[in-house]
């Protein structure tokens, strides 16, 4: 995937917890348990710009709502969000936070019934497990 600066999401690290770490996104209260992906540079309770990958299990349009990532505390399942961007078989995705989502392959796993997915429009994402977290390089 290509990166530009939209697909950068800006917080701290407050802990490693194995192969983990626990990302805490700027303006948030959220605690987003991550898998680490490649070898980060990890410094903890600095700000950091990070790359925050997911892969879609199910994607559907909605006619309205808020921005969230659910649960608030733990491994991310849940994603609603406004499109930044769409590219390749990727959403960047800001739900509170940026979040990079990739599609699923199965067409039948986006539900299109409140219109096309278009920059600005508005997704709700069921997530498959290993969200991952990389500090920008």
């Amino acid at each position: 995937m290509r990166m530009s600066l939209a697909h950068i999401a800006k917080g701290k690290i407050s802990r490693l917890d194995g192969p983990q770490v626990v990302f805490n996104p700027r303006d948030t209260n959220y605690q987003l348990y991550l898998e680490i992906a490649g070898v980060p540079q990890i410094v903890l309770n600095e700000p950091v710009d990070a790359v925050l990958n997911a892969s879609a299990r199910k994607v559907y349009t909605v006619p309205s709502g808020g921005l969230f990532v659910s649960p608030i505390v733990g491994t991310p399942r849940i994603l609603q969000g406004r499109v930044k961007e769409i590219t390749d078989g990727w959403l960047t995705l800001n739900c509170g936070v940026i979040v990079n989502v990739q599609l699923p392959d199965d067409a039948g796993a986006v539900e299109l019934a409140n219109g096309e997915i278009a920059a600005g429009s508005l997704v709700n994402v069921v997530l498959q497990p290993g969200a991952s977290f990389t500090t920008k390089v």
